[in-house]
């Protein structure tokens, strides 16, 4: 492989500008080198407006071409793990946007695939939760399990936020939608980071859209950590709920509480609030680096991993697991799983 890291982009995705575009730019040695799209002329568009070089006429074009070493997978969930694994067959790095898979037991394939990459050609895969990435997250997992909250009790984590246009391919169950897919892998993962394991879930409650009632727009659900900590877990694309993107940590010492652990660098707040000697409460505000934003740290944690040996955070293992327990979430509330009918299908 080449000293500097080539990307090649599948799909010209609206996130991608800000999850890789404008990232690689700040980094030396990562360039986005070629992108696809199912429409040539719409990756013709975007590769003039953002500087990419090479337009490839379609996926397996690019996965083909031996200038790039790594691909960004932003499209929608329900290929993701389609598009990994070939790419994984092509000899290529991934960084996939979450949520990983349409559900877990795709998850597990593509780790598997994953696991036997490396083995073989050193190939990295990477879920694409960038707020991991930034230092707001590791303070946030440093202050729990560093016993500054005492014994910890229990966890909570939301992702709300309105997606009124009902034709949007996140509400299109073929394609892995649903607030619990898109949102919920976001608030499940922070609460797995806090509550420092991984959880049993008690029950859900959900509301879903009229012209399909397999869709979810909202999910709530309770949880269970290892130790007796207990959780719940919000998600929403269209409810009263607007906006809200939170976390909070409860312990016998003090509580935790962050508001906007997703976009950290647009602006968060991080509270620490404990008991104070003789009655009320101290409370204390953290102030954390916006910058390096969530995207950079996310693309220099994947360069790091494919020309250093660095960590992996956000490993297709990790995945896994938080795919499962989406996959607890539907099936407490009722709902079909994504991708179920697929899976069906292939097991028969």
């Amino acid at each position: 492989m080449s000293r500097d890291l080539r990307i090649g982009l599948l799909g010209a995705a609206a996130i991608a500008p800000s999850a890789l575009i404008k990232p690689a730019r700040l980094m030396p040695r990562v360039t986005v080198t070629a992108v696809a799209a199912r429409d040539r002329q719409r990756a013709e568009t975007f590769a003039r407006k953002h500087g990419v070089p090479v337009v490839h006429a379609d996926y397996a074009a690019l996965l083909a071409d031996p200038q790039v070493d790594a691909v960004y997978v932003p499209l929608p969930n329900g290929l993701h793990a389609e598009w990994t694994l070939k790419a994984l067959e092509a000899g290529k790095h991934v960084l996939c946007e979450k949520p990983f898979a349409a559900n877990r037991a795709e998850a597990e394939r593509v780790a598997d695939a994953a696991d036997a990459a490396f083995e073989r050609s050193g190939l990295v895969v990477m879920e694409a939760f960038h707020y991991r990435h930034h230092s707001l997250a590791e303070r946030m997992r440093a202050i729990v399990a560093g016993g500054e909250l005492g014994k910890l009790r229990h966890v909570e984590a939301e992702v709300c936020f309105p997606l009124p246009r009902l034709s949007d391919i996140r509400y299109d169950y073929a394609l892995a939608g649903g607030a619990t897919m898109d949102a919920g892998c976001y608030a499940v993962h922070v609460a797995r980071l806090l509550g420092n394991g991984d959880p049993a879930v008690i029950s859900a409650r959900m509301l879903t859209l009229r012209k399909d009632p397999r869709i979810d727009r909202a999910m709530s659900a309770e949880l269970e950590f290892p130790d007796g900590v207990t959780g719940r877990v919000r998600a929403s694309m269209w409810s009263r709920r607007v906006l809200s993107i939170r976390a909070r940590a409860v312990g016998s010492g003090g509580e935790l509480s962050v508001t906007n652990f997703l976009m950290p660098q647009l602006y968060h707040r991080l509270t620490i609030r404990a008991p104070r000697d003789g009655g009320g409460r101290t409370v204390r505000h953290e102030r954390v680096p916006r910058n390096p934003s969530s995207y950079a740290c996310q693309l220099e944690a994947f360069a790091a991993a494919v020309l250093d040996g660095g960590p992996v955070l956000t490993s297709a293992r990790d995945a896994v697991t938080n795919m499962g327990v989406l996959d607890s979430i539907y099936r407490a509330s009722g709902l079909p799983l994504r991708g179920e009918s697929k899976d069906q299908a292939a097991a028969g």
